[in-house]
């Protein structure tokens, strides 16, 4: 099975600093890729060079088979922050509608099929009763359920989420986990950001970095002590089945760079 994404000596700046410096990895299709590392080392970087968002500097990077620009049709990208201006009259449906613009083109009229597949992400996400509430209404989860179920209803064969499992209440959080394992079954590949070591050992691969790609491969092969000290410093500690967890410090659910 060709491989999703394939990154080879990429190299990317943001103004004068170098967000991801020299660094190649793969991402298997139709499994779960968990992307880990401290704030600032580069994790959102990847995301948005894979969904064609940022230049490289160097190096090249292929999705799905051609250059990310070419790809973005097939990419759902869910950020953690999707920002929607206090006051907009935008209800839950018209929003999770909007991830059918891509393939409708934002003044054509959505088609029974659109709508179709719009009700089924709702139903995924479990906001089928908010359709009709505006997003400034709802909790934090209720909204980040909203936006994954935009990008599920986008037409997609790689799904790109940023922390999306960060801070929210426990319902929020099982359901979303649930779209994310069942993606590949359906032959969709998934990408996610996360801090959460535990979510990373539950990934099919795993991406370490530290303002660079430090290891790539699966869970055993990647969340060792060495690896893990390497990307976090000190903070690590040796476990019985030789993966390590981190200090509390490091292992926290807040915002900030990546």
């Amino acid at each position: 099975m060709p491989n999703a994404v394939i990154a080879t000596d990429l190299v990317i700046a943001r103004g004068q600093r170098i967000a991801l410096d020299t660094s190649s990895f793969q991402i298997p299709r139709g499994k779960i890729t968990v992307i880990i590392g401290p704030n600032g080392s580069g994790k959102s970087t990847i995301l948005h060079a894979i969904a064609g968002l940022i230049p490289i500097d160097s190096g090249t990077i292929s999705v799905l088979g051609v250059e990310p620009e070419k790809s973005q049709k097939s990419v759902s990208y869910v950020l953690q922050y999707a920002a929607v201006p206090a006051g907009t009259p935008l209800t839950v449906a018209e929003a999770v509608q909007m991830g059918r613009y891509s393939t409708l083109g934002a003044f054509r009229r959505p088609t029974r099929a659109d709508r179709s597949k719009v009700e089924a992400a709702m139903k995924h996400l479990d906001i089928t009763d908010l359709a009709k509430r505006h997003l400034s209404e709802l909790s934090g989860g209720q909204r980040q359920r909203v936006y994954v179920a935009q990008g599920i209803a986008q037409d997609h064969s790689l799904l790109l989420l940023d922390e999306p499992l960060t801070g929210l209440d426990l319902n929020s959080a099982k359901t979303i986990d649930k779209i994310i394992h069942d993606e590949p079954t359906r032959g969709c590949s998934v990408v996610l950001t996360t801090h959460d070591l535990e979510e990373a050992k539950a990934a099919d691969y795993v991406i370490l970095t530290a303002g660079r790609v430090l290891a790539c491969g699966t869970p055993q092969q990647v969340l060792t002590l060495d690896n893990l000290t390497k990307a976090y410093g000190l903070g690590a500690l040796h476990n019985r089945d030789d993966t390590a967890t981190l200090f509390p410090t490091e292992h926290h659910h807040g915002p900030g760079g990546h």
